[in-house]
Parts: structure tokens; C-alpha cells; sequence
């Protein structure tokens, strides 16, 4: 016979085992493997967010959870529609491609995806456009990477992480 606290851990590993296999179950685009076509990946995904030509001229496309998310995946697409592998591209390493080269907003913006975020910083004599990604930072921290695009919005000129303001909670230390 089954006393109330042994139901309960019961109850609990059966829905923690659903759980599991339900999000086992959940489709991963990052899996896509290269050589898909487009049609497929959009068939199973919906439609991109973004569709434009990368820093080499490729055709690249990018599904975007931004403004609220914190996850984009981008591919390249060959000449035959055929996606060249899909990978996460709000990541603190694929962000350091900005470290090369000269980036313009239109390029950031097919790297990246659209920002959650266009704001301005600084004072009035230095203030500069930016625009923020909501992201994992190391794959754990809420943050926004900000990447500062010149006081005219047409050309990066710096770009760091920081918390992401919406994941604050007053309630965590209350003030008296």
C-alpha cells in the first residue's frame, strides 16, 4: 500500500520522466543538417525573420526570438537553396566577429538578426545608437550584448555584454 508521501514522489518522477520526454521530443533547427533545403527547414520552422546578402555576398537567412527571446539561428544558402548547416548566432563567441573588420548596421543586422532593443547612450556631445540582443551569456546569465553603432547608427564601433534589465526582480532584496 501507498502512504501520501510515496504517491507524491511518484507523481513527481512520473511528470518529471513526461516532462523529459516531452521536451525530447521538441524539434532542434540548430540539428538541420547541411544540405537541407530551405523549403524543408522552412516547412518545419516557419519562415525566417530575416533574408538578406552576408559580408561575402551569400544569401543567409535568420529566425530570431528576439525581442523578448534570447536565441537566433542563422545558415547560409547556396546558389541551389540548400541551407549550408544552421547555427546559434546570439552566442558570446559568434558576437566577436565584430572584433573584424569594419561592420555596418545592414551587416549586423543580417549577422544578427534585428535587435530587441534600439536605444541611445552617452551625453549629448558623444551620444552614440545602440542596439541590444537579448542572450545566454556563457550560457547561463540573461544579458544584453550592446553594440554601439556611432553616434550616426551606420557603423559599429564597440560592443560588450551586461545584465539584462528585464530579469530584475525587486522582490530579491526588498527595500525598506
Amino acid at each position: 500500500m501507498f502512504s501520501c508521501s510515496h504517491m507524491r514522489i511518484w507523481i513527481r518522477g512520473a511528470l518529471a520522466a513526461g516532462a523529459g520526454l516531452w521536451l525530447g521530443g521538441c524539434a532542434n533547427i540548430a540539428a538541420t543538417p547541411p544540405g537541407t533545403p530551405l523549403s524543408q527547414v522552412t516547412a518545419r520552422f516557419g519562415a525566417p525573420t530575416l533574408q538578406c546578402v552576408d559580408r561575402q555576398g551569400r544569401n543567409r537567412v535568420v529566425w530570431s526570438r528576439q525581442p523578448l527571446g534570447q536565441y537566433a539561428w542563422g545558415a547560409t544558402v547556396d546558389a541551389q537553396g540548400r541551407v549550408q548547416g544552421v547555427e546559434p548566432i546570439l552566442t558570446d563567441a559568434h558576437f566577436q566577429a565584430l572584433k573584424q573588420g569594419e561592420w555596418t548596421a545592414d551587416q549586423v543586422r543580417c549577422e544578427f538578426g534585428p535587435p530587441a532593443i534600439i536605444d541611445t547612450a552617452g551625453l549629448p556631445n558623444v551620444r552614440q545608437i545602440v542596439w541590444s540582443y537579448r542572450y545566454k551569456q556563457d550560457h547561463v546569465w540573461n544579458s544584453l550584448m550592446y553594440v554601439f553603432m556611432g553616434p550616426d547608427g551606420r557603423q559599429v564601433t564597440k560592443f560588450h555584454p551586461g545584465p539584462d534589465p528585464m530579469y530584475d526582480r525587486e522582490d530579491v532584496f526588498p527595500r525598506n
